[in-house]
């Protein structure tokens, strides 16, 4: 074996030690960094999400004229509890960040953005998703807002309709309808990407000089 053979040899050897060296010292930095409820969780042979590591907290909160006991995780958001573990989507994850408005729910009364309130907050609270928002039910008729919606083509594709029906009766209630210019302002936290904002205000206008209970 020549000595540029060797060379070579020595360097392939040199560089898959420090590969290796690399290898290791990052597994032993991410198990030093693992919480001890996660390591817990893989000694007990519990391979799902990380998620099922944390401690389940008791919530009861009523939804939509619901009552509901549920098990969650201090984490989960309001936005997710809906949509993921009661399966209400029609509460919308547009941004996820409280920009957009598209998650915009009412919590005892108040317009919320699911996505920035903790579930756990909302104990002992009355939570009104759009499917609970028309008083018989999403069965029976629709909201007088429903109804000014479609009435002045207040939405193109709907994403964002939800959340803008929302806050739009919370709009009324809150007093702030009295004219175009003060509805556009306190609507302004709802973000509507096709541009359908005169037909919403429109539709607002026509609830608030309707004097339709909302």
């Amino acid at each position: 074996m020549t000595n540029q053979d060797n060379n070579e040899e020595q360097a392939e050897n040199s560089g898959s030690s420090r590969r290796g060296f690399l290898k290791q010292s990052a597994a032993l930095g991410a198990f030093a960094m693992t919480p001890p409820s996660a390591m817990k969780a893989v000694d007990t042979g519990l391979h799902e999400k990380i998620a099922t590591a944390f401690e389940q907290m008791p919530l009861q909160v009523e939804i939509n004229g619901t009552l509901q006991r549920l098990k969650i995780e201090p984490r989960v958001t309001l936005l997710d509890l809906l949509r993921e573990q009661l399966n209400l989507t029609g509460t919308k994850k547009g941004c996820d960040l409280g920009q957009c408005g598209a998650c915009t729910v009412h919590v005892d009364g108040q317009r919320v953005n699911a996505c920035l309130t903790l579930a756990m907050t909302t104990e002992g609270c009355k939570v009104t998703t759009i499917e609970g928002l028309a008083p018989a039910g999403p069965d029976g008729p629709l909201h007088p807002m429903q109804e000014a919606f479609i009435k002045h083509d207040g939405f193109q594709c709907g994403y964002c309709t939800p959340g803008q029906i929302m806050s739009a009766v919370a709009c009324i209630r809150e007093g702030h309808a009295d004219n175009p210019d003060e509805i556009r302002e306190y609507m302004s936290g709802n973000i509507c990407r096709c541009g359908a904002y005169s037909n919403i205000v429109d539709a607002i206008m026509d609830v608030k000089k309707g004097g339709q209970k909302v």
